[in-house]
Parts: structure tokens; C-alpha cells; sequence
């Protein structure tokens, strides 16, 4: 998405930067694990494949998509492609009632477990919210990814639908002012230009 091409979001211990090409080694060696397919229900690319999707994230208007850096780790080696820890994007799957399918994926097993995917996905929420205007959520995950099932539900999420034979669980939340404000409790969008 031209949206956020230029941009950077800057939290407490993330930082969200845009997908590049330069990213894409790195992520289609992560895509490789089988893992990481099962849990995100991805099917291995080649890597010319890989970097046609990203360029496809980047272009299309429908698709919104980060890079998620360990801060601390970026702000020792200043080092994207060393600070890399995961992904999370918005697929904007209705325009007309902005509805939009959102995602997280910490590749790194050695940043699972600390917080740093709750903290990327809340701030792509207040993103979705904020820029792209979104009014609905949707999450869909893998009936085995326990770990993100029980995130997005303390973020609010409710089940809206179950699929037994693709393995996959549907979750939904409504943007309220509430919830808005909930979000923005735990962390402000902080929003810089790309350098």
C-alpha cells in the first residue's frame, strides 16, 4: 500500500517499517519452516514468487503490510535485516463496509514470548483505525495457533466463524470509541517519515 510506503511506526520496543526488497531473503528463508506454514496457513513460495508479493503489497491499494524490528536490537546495530523478528499486515477484504483481515507473525522464536507481537498488532489496529479508516477486524488463524487465538481475544476479538476442514478459526471485533480508546491506553501510534 502507497500509504504506508514512506512511513515508520515507532513503539516502546517495535518498530513497524515497510515492506522492501531488501526484507525479502530474509522473509522467504523465514517462510521456508514448516512451523510457520501451519501456523500462519501459508504455502511456500519460490523466491521470485516472494518478491513479487512483496511488490504486490507495496503497490496494491488493498494491502498493508510491515516489517516488525526488535527495537532494542535495531537501536544497537541500526541493522533492519538484523533486527527482523516478524510481520503483520491488513488485507482489506470489504471497501464498502471497511472491513479488514489482520495479521501477525513473529518468525523469531527468540522474540516470541515478550510482549512484541501485542504491541505490534495494537499498533497496527490504531493504524487500521486511524489511516486506512477501517470500522471492522477480522483475524483468521490456525485452529492450532493457541498463542494468537488467546491475543487477539484479550484484544476484544469475538469467534465469528469456525472452519473444521481448513483447520482455521474466524475472529471479529467492531471499532468502538471504547475500544479506540482502550487501545490508545496501552500504546500511542507514533508515526515517522522513513529515512
Amino acid at each position: 500500500m502507497k500509504l504506508n510506503s514512506e512511513i515508520k511506526i515507532v513503539g516502546r520496543n517495535i518498530l513497524l517499517v515497510p515492506y522492501q526488497k531488501l526484507h525479502v531473503l530474509k522473509y522467504h528463508q523465514w517462510m521456508k519452516s514448516e512451523e510457520l506454514q501451519k501456523l500462519t496457513a501459508s504455502e511456500p513460495l519460490t523466491l521470485e514468487d516472494e518478491y513479487e508479493m512483496q511488490k504486490s503489497w507495496r503497490e496494491d491499494e488493498d494491502k498493508c503490510t510491515f516489517i516488525l524490528l526488535d527495537k532494542r536490537k535495531f537501536d544497537e546495530v541500526e541493522d533492519e535485516l538484523e533486527s527482523m523478528i516478524g510481520d503483520t499486515n491488513i488485507f482489506i477484504t470489504d471497501k464498502v463496509c471497511s472491513i479488514g483481515e489482520i495479521e501477525i507473525m513473529i518468525a523469531e522464536e527468540c522474540a516470541r514470548g515478550k510482549k512484541l507481537g501485542w504491541e505490534a498488532v495494537i499498533h497496527m489496529l490504531l493504524y487500521g483505525i486511524k489511516y486506512i479508516k477501517l470500522k471492522i477486524f477480522e483475524a483468521k488463524i490456525s485452529l492450532q495457533n493457541e498463542i494468537s487465538i488467546s491475543m487477539f481475544k484479550k484484544l476484544g476479538f469475538g469467534e465469528k466463524s469456525r472452519s473444521e476442514v481448513f483447520q482455521e478459526i474466524t475472529l471479529e471485533k467492531n471499532v468502538t470509541d471504547e475500544w479506540l480508546q482502550w487501545l490508545e491506553s496501552h500504546y500511542q501510534l507514533q508515526i515517522q517519515p522513513l529515512k
